[in-house]
């Protein structure tokens, strides 16, 4: 179980043919460059040093890369219990306490 969220999370930019890439274009851009640390039932743990291409205006991480993020990881937790498709998010809650700068984890 742990292994299908790990290929979730690791797909890589050349496994998205053209057809597949306008859909999933926020999840390629977000997706790149953060390590996986732990995945175990009910729980993923990862890091992303901030990339420029995810900045906003200020150099700070943009929310809606964040939200991103949060769906993606959020939706691989489930395949760590064995369920076969990740599904929709409908409610995703997020507090900001504070901004990641570029360069930051």
């Amino acid at each position: 179980m742990e292994e299908a969220a790990k290929r979730y999370l690791e797909k890589k930019e050349n496994e998205f043919d053209i057809e597949t890439v306008p859909r999933r274009l926020f999840e390629v851009l977000v997706s790149q460059g953060y390590h996986l640390h732990l995945i175990e039932p009910g729980r993923i743990i990862c890091s992303l040093t901030v990339p420029t291409r995810l900045l906003k205006g200020d150099n700070s991480l943009h929310g809606g890369a964040t939200a991103t993020m949060v769906d993606l990881i959020g939706s691989a937790v489930l395949y760590t219990h064995g369920v076969p498709a990740s599904g929709v998010s409908v409610e995703i809650n997020i507090s900001y306490l504070d901004s990641a700068y570029a360069g930051g984890n």
